[in-house]
């Protein structure tokens, strides 16, 4: 209770320095005649016409709000004294915001671009009026737009003198933005502009761009109706003679060495050439300038590409391409050192690798990593050993194309792919078990060239786990004792097989090159995933009748191997509120179901819920499932799993200052079980009880984002407990325990 009333307190604290910032008087900071911005408003007199899209075109907006309500920023400043010569008051206006002064200059000029951006979309008779108002030291803006009738085509004409690029065009009439009838929108003008140039240049017409494409209109016919004329010019006029456009040719194609360049490119030419798109005698095309430009920078031992175009002195017409590379560093070594504290128990661990990006000269990566742990382990009674040591090594190869002897050129010509081939090797040695492990992955993944959508296919994923050591201790207590004994926990700590293949899907509206690329943009990222582990063996020990094991398992050399199925869907979406402001819904489900010869889920296969990415208000793994409430802390990191995940998350997200944005949140869900366990009362899921038992949290959070790397830390506090009845518990929201419902997450990224 003490706990919790401190918590109060500071919160309390918080809220009135909040506060008092916010109500902070800016007036001293407010030269004579002066007033702040307060407040920008759009507004339309038609139902038709949405103002807010003009929000892009305001110059000057008011001091920003944290979460869209206080001026915390703002008030920040004004805590600074007026003499800027001390130190503090100049750190205190670095942490804050300056006062926005209301100019009427750039708000005049708001007001014409917002009038020219209306016109542009075919209200050629709108207006808009700057209606201001002033209150003491602040100024309030009301941009009201008044649009009228939207203009249409009546009448489209096109003149294009060149009879080659008229045919040419004539064969995508279907696909362009010009019709009759149609909204007059200068912008649908520059993309119809945009088109045509784009079919142009992709069908070698090299001196191409969109000032030859010229629109004229005439507005005068009366009804809000306009006459459209598009001309497409020729390339030149001389003497009243036209020159017409030219189509080019790729001639020959070159890698001149870089003169400027410290060490040559290592190489072959086999992958250079094959890296290029543009071939000898086709007709050029910016499309596979672009693609040629990605696939060469897709190579770990290429720094940088510079594609130069020279017409041959006799052929004007052809151009001699040369393809300039600047090497990168083929070699590197990193080292890491970390700390680890797992309930108290302190540990070290450290770890070094190794990376060729040019291994067999054909861009190839090849790692190696070796890593090693020590952890201090007490509190463990009855075994003689209270360490725990790990160490592993990991080497790969990853090649900049598919290595698949069945795909064709066309698609490896559209898709940006990399063969994957890695080998690890995992050795964990407990106080009450020693752990091997021996991973084996052959996968491929590929993108399309717009980034939007990612493929990644575990073509084969086989892990061979191995239990050498078990001690007497732990297998009498967990294993064998017949008042404690844990199917789960047994499973886990058995050696076993797997054989698995998996496919993963990504699409984003947004182009998915960093971490935080979608962070405060109106955009929307869908996850598919699907695995199968052991169906090939269970059809093979059935084809050769073999004989199943005394706990009815088939086996691979006499090792049993797991068969299950797993589905996974992820959607999230976020919309843009403001500059300084967003909202992130997120959506989550995962269903996995062991059959055959597997009754139970391997342990790292298996969902759990709380932590950093799920539902806040619980530690990682310590959520579920359905309404277990575990009691034996030793071993609920096993009993905590499940075979179903539900998340559902809310997030509010505004930038505070600098680098530092806030966010509030709401996480809600749980995971649950298919099947019925002994060792998980209450955790098997129902159709009919399972909303009951969803848990949900609250919570703030701090993010330092750096545009592709973000730092992330999450306070949250259970609302909903589903493992207890009673009101008391069961609604911590309500009656709130600092030191039992919070929970405090670092974790690096968004949480989705």
């Amino acid at each position: 209770m003490k706990s919790f009333q401190q918590t109060i307190k500071y919160s309390l604290w918080a809220a009135t320095l909040v506060f008092l910032a916010s109500s902070c008087s800016v007036s001293k900071f407010l030269p004579e005649d002066a007033t702040l911005l307060d407040h920008v408003a759009l507004v339309s007199d038609s139902t038709h016409f949405d103002a807010i899209t003009m929000e892009g075109y305001i110059r000057q907006h008011p001091n920003s709000k944290w979460f869209s309500l206080f001026k915390a920023p703002l008030g920040i400043y004004c805590l600074s004294g007026t003499d800027s010569t001390k130190r503090i008051n100049r750190f205190i206006r670095k942490l804050g915001e300056k006062p926005v002064l209301y100019s009427e200059d750039i708000a005049r000029k708001t007001q014409n671009d917002i009038l020219s951006a209306v016109q542009n979309l075919g209200f050629l008779n709108a207006s808009v009026d700057l209606i201001q108002q002033q209150k003491g030291h602040n100024t309030r803006l009301i941009y009201y737009i008044t649009p009228g009738t939207r203009y249409t085509v009546r009448n489209l004409e096109k003149q294009i003198q060149d009879t080659a690029i008229d045919s040419l065009l004539s064969t995508s009439d279907n696909e362009s933005y010009l019709s009759e009838g149609m909204d007059f929108d200068l912008n649908v003008l520059q993309s119809e502009r945009s088109r045509i140039n784009s079919l142009l240049q992709n069908r070698g017409y090299y001196r191409f761009n969109n000032e030859y494409i010229h629109y004229e209109a005439d507005t005068t016919v009366g009804n809000q109706q306009v006459d459209l004329l598009m001309q497409l010019r020729p390339y030149r006029v001389v003497n009243n003679d036209t020159i017409p456009h030219n189509v080019f040719r790729i001639g020959e194609v070159s890698f001149p060495v870089d003169e400027n360049a410290g060490t040559r490119l290592k190489i072959r030419p086999k992958v250079l050439y094959g890296a290029n798109e543009l071939k000898t005698g086709d007709l050029y095309s910016e499309d596979k300038v672009q693609k040629t430009y990605s696939r060469l920078m897709r190579l770990g031992s290429v720094m940088g590409a510079n594609i130069r175009f020279e017409p041959d002195k006799e052929d004007s017409t052809l151009l001699h391409t040369n393809i300039v590379l600047a090497p990168g560093k083929p070699n590197s070594v990193n080292l890491e050192l970390e700390g680890t504290n797992s309930a108290g128990d302190f540990g070290a661990a450290v770890s070094t690798s190794y990376q060729n990006r040019n291994l067999f000269h054909g861009g190839e990566l090849f790692s190696i990593t070796l890593r090693g742990a020590y952890e201090a382990i007490k509190g463990l009674n009855g075994y003689s050993d209270q360490d725990y040591i790990e160490y592993s090594v990991e080497t790969g190869i990853t090649f900049p194309d598919f290595k698949f002897p069945f795909v064709s050129s066309k698609f490896r010509r559209l898709a940006q792919a990399t063969s994957e081939v890695s080998l690890m090797f995992d050795s964990q040695d407990r106080p009450e078990f020693h752990r091997r492990v021996v991973t084996g992955t052959w996968r491929y993944r590929w993108n399309q060239l717009s980034r939007k959508k990612q493929h990644k296919v575990d073509l084969l994923d086989l892990n061979y786990v191995f239990m050498p050591w078990i001690s007497d201790t732990f297998r009498k207590l967990y294993l064998e004792d017949p008042e404690s004994r844990n199917a789960i926990l047994k499973y886990n700590y058995e050696n076993l097989f797997i054989m698995k293949w998996g496919y993963n899907f990504t699409y984003s509206s947004r182009p998915l090159s960093g971490a935080a690329n979608n962070y405060g943009t109106d955009a929307y990222i869908i996850r598919l995933g699907a695995e199968s582990s052991g169906n090939l063996l269970y059809g093979l020990s059935h084809l050769f009748a073999a004989r199943p094991n005394a706990e009815n398992q088939y086996t691979l050399f006499n090792i049993a191997y797991a068969q299950y199925v797993k589905g996974d869907f992820d959607f999230s979406k976020s919309f843009r509120l403001d500059d300084k402001n967003s909202l992130a819904l997120h959506f989550g489900l995962g269903v996995a179901y062991p059959y055959g010869n597997s009754t139970i889920l391997p342990y790292e296969k298996r969902y759990f819920s709380g932590g950093a990415n799920s539902v806040r208000g619980w530690s990682v793994r310590g959520l579920g499932p359905g309404s277990f409430n575990g009691s034996d802390g030793r071993i609920d990191f096993i009993n905590q799993t499940g075979d179903l995940k539900l998340d559902l998350n809310a997030e509010y997200r505004t930038h505070l200052f600098w680098k530092i944005h806030g966010a509030a949140f709401i996480d809600a869900g749980n995971i649950w079980t298919l099947r019925e366990y002994a060792e998980q009362p209450g955790g098997q899921f129902k159709i009919d009880s399972f909303w009951r038992q969803i848990a949900v949290a609250y919570g703030l959070g701090l993010r330092l984002n750096f545009d592709y790397f973000i730092l992330r830390l999450d306070g949250g506090m259970k609302a909903v407990h589903p493992a207890f009845k009673d009101a008391k518990r069961h609604f911590p929201i309500i009656h709130p325990k600092f030191n039992r419902d919070f929970s405090l997450h670092f974790a690096v990224g968004l949480p989705f």
